[in-house]
């Protein structure tokens, strides 16, 4: 049997299945089964529906929700009247005030002196020459879009 025969036989089977249908009686009356269809997968979803109902047969029965207890009347029809805090509610209690933040701890900063480069001062003040990148993306407004060129006198932030 070589290796696409089995669709051909499935094919051919199909086929006569057909013309079964047609020689009998009644033909075209009855929907197709899935024995007819000629399909593995119908097998497939009927065992799968089948799953679900003996899930759905077997999990405990929903709880009646319990009915919501009525409203009282209002004074005017249509107007809704300011809500009171009773007892229960919190609109009479004091609300806390939040917590005050931490002071921010002090940015280290550096001035550029003549004859620095980023990789410089990341070298002398991060000990890490290859963190002249974090420096650049931390300071990119003050310095611009080229890293290569800073200039003596600009203040820039250090990272911690």
């Amino acid at each position: 049997m070589g290796l696409f025969d089995f669709l051909k036989h499935d094919k051919k089977k199909q086929q006569e299945q057909t013309e079964q249908q047609a020689a009998a009686p009644g033909a075209g009356a009855a929907p197709p089964t899935p024995s007819d269809m000629g399909s593995k997968y119908t097998d497939a979803a009927a065992a799968t529906k089948a799953a679900a109902e003996r899930m759905a047969a077997s999990a405990p029965p929903k709880a009646a929700a319990a009915p919501k207890p009525a409203m009282p009347p209002t004074a005017g029809a249509g107007r809704a009247r300011p809500a009171e805090p009773s007892d229960l509610s919190a609109a009479h209690k004091a609300v806390p005030v939040p917590p005050k933040p931490a002071p921010a701890a002090k940015k280290r900063t550096y001035t550029v002196k003549p004859g620095d480069s980023l990789s410089v001062i990341a070298r002398r003040e991060l000990g890490n020459e290859a963190r002249w990148r974090e420096l650049y993306a931390m300071n990119r407004g003050v310095i611009g879009a080229n890293p290569d060129l800073i200039h003596p006198g600009q203040v820039l932030t250090l990272p911690s």
